[in-house]
């Protein structure tokens, strides 16, 4: 059996590999990256390395020739992962893959999550396909707010416009682990798994993490949306950014991120990391 990842060398897609390596033979493993200098590692560790980008048909079919099951890591590029996602799937059936996994979002074809349309979109690309799947709806990674800890080191407070708002995260080699799991053993065809960490912190909790992480103290400063605007596009940030990263925050006071499932603790076998343990190691690395 042959699993290949997408975006191999990015911050989920090397985790998953390295979980794979755990159990898997390294050359039954196809690593897709889009410069193949960056996964020189990869190659040392006797995985196969493929170059292909997700904009590339071509490409993409010759590197998924001989794969017998996928995880497409979604792309990065926000308003164009439709598009790159249906040339992933598109090639996949043409190459004859038996099986695709999709890193999609927490309840993607219900939530008002900002991020959530393109996901949607790919998830009904790939039910359409006729290809063999497992849905992996990812919640919110921990290590997003490992920026919030070096601000707050700096400044003393976290600055957001999330109001009273929880988020179940967990790490990303949380969600690796799961990936996986499901790349690797049989009965997870058709189903889909609403993955997030098994606790919902506020942001005051957050404040307390960080001030135990840095011995400073720090407190949560909640501020609105236009404020939240105002406060990033003073430290540099551009207009559409700062709105963007609003918008997150208001559909965080929704309660858009604190769903807990327990999918993710049993998928994995193991509690999901601490959001303390999570930060810590984040601003180590």
């Amino acid at each position: 059996m042959t699993i290949a990842v997408t975006g191999a060398t990015g911050q989920l897609g090397r985790l998953v590999l390295d979980e794979l390596l755990t159990s898997q033979e390294p050359d039954s493993l196809v690593a897709i990256v889009r410069d193949a200098a960056k996964a020189r590692e990869l190659v040392a560790r006797g995985v196969q390395v493929r170059v292909a980008d997700y904009s590339d048909p071509a490409a993409l079919e010759a590197a998924l020739t001989g794969v017998d099951r996928l995880l497409l890591v979604s792309g990065s590029e926000v308003g164009s992962r439709v598009a790159q996602h249906g040339n992933v799937i598109d090639a996949a059936k043409a190459a004859g893959v038996g099986f695709i996994a999709y890193t999609s979002v927490l309840a993607a074809d219900t939530t008002e999550l900002i991020l959530a349309p393109e996901h949607k979109a790919t998830e009904e690309l790939i039910r359409a396909s006729g290809l063999d799947n497992t849905i992996l709806r990812n919640g919110w990674y921990t290590e997003n707010y490992a920026q919030t800890v070096a601000t707050a080191k700096q400044t003393g407070a976290v600055v957001a416009a999330a109001g009273d708002g929880r988020v179940a995260s967990a790490t990303r080699a949380d969600y690796a682990a799961a990936a996986a799991a499901v790349l690797s053993s049989a009965g997870h065809e058709g189903r889909t798994y609403e993955l997030s960490g098994d606790y919902a912190w506020d942001f005051k909790e957050l404040a307390t993490a960080i001030t135990r992480i840095t011995g400073r103290e720090v407190v949560y400063q909640p501020v609105s949306a236009p404020e939240l605007v105002g406060v990033l596009t003073a430290a540099g940030l551009d207009a559409g950014t700062a709105g963007f990263l609003a918008a997150l925050d208001a559909d965080t006071e929704a309660g858009l991120l604190a769903t807990v499932t327990g999918e993710l603790s049993r998928l994995i076998g193991r509690p999901t990391t601490p959001l303390l343990q999570a930060l810590t190691s984040a601003a180590a690395s």
